[in-house]
């Protein structure tokens, strides 16, 4: 029997949430605890589907809501400590000798960044939880910055546990209209995705020029 229908359009990212809710008809919670968990690995496939769906299955009694909550969190956390690995395995070293290599990029920048990062650090991990892309992406600089895992792991439960509920709930009380929320996430994304393009757009233009000023003062 199905818990919850996606309501997909027949796109390779419908058929990996199509995905997501046939493992919550055949294991339930656990199902969207795993969701989630490859949500944090694969940022487009979006939570903001994934959650309310997992809260609509417990409304019909699939299984129960604080189920939900609490699976759906523990695959947040599942998926950013792997993250977490990839980082802390990839390290500080490899990535100055990374950057020293690529062009506009100079060690200074990492540098500044891991300093800036164990200054914000655990604000930026908190935070993260709730902007789409970074929610995923900001676990790989803790790990490489070797954020204390303690921290790390409290701080990602209590980001993820907020955010999971927000959006399980909605799939609660809204039920088959829990689409409402998605097409203003889908906003929200979009513009997050702009200031980022925005934001490179910037440093490169600012870096090319002032290599061009260099250039011309030597």
């Amino acid at each position: 029997m199905t818990t919850a229908s996606a309501d997909t359009d027949g796109s390779w990212l419908g058929a990996l949430v199509d995905w997501v809710v046939g493992l919550m008809d055949v294991i339930g919670p656990y199902g969207a605890g795993i969701g989630i968990a490859a949500e944090n690995l694969f940022p487009p496939l979006p939570s903001e589907a994934i959650l309310p769906l997992a809260g609509l299955a417990a409304s019909r009694g699939a299984f129960t809501l604080w189920e939900a909550i609490l699976w759906t969190t523990v695959g947040s956390i599942v998926g950013a400590l792997v993250l977490y690995g990839i980082g802390a395995w990839f390290g500080i070293d490899r990535l100055r000798r990374i950057a020293d290599k690529m062009p506009l990029v100079k060690v200074e920048d990492v540098d500044r960044t891991v300093a800036w990062f164990h200054k914000h650090g655990s604000v930026a991990v908190f935070f993260g939880r709730f902007i789409p892309i970074f929610r995923s992406l900001i676990s790989i600089p803790a790990g490489v910055v070797h954020m204390p895992i303690w921290r790390f792991v409290l701080l990602t439960a209590a980001g993820s546990l907020i955010w999971n509920t927000i959006f399980v709930l909605i799939g609660w009380y809204l039920g088959e209209s829990w689409h409402i929320v998605e097409q203003y996430m889908d906003v929200f994304q979009n513009i997050v995705i702009a200031v980022v393009v925005i934001a490179v757009v910037w440093f490169v233009v600012a870096r090319v020029r002032s290599l061009r000023a260099d250039k011309r003062g030597s």
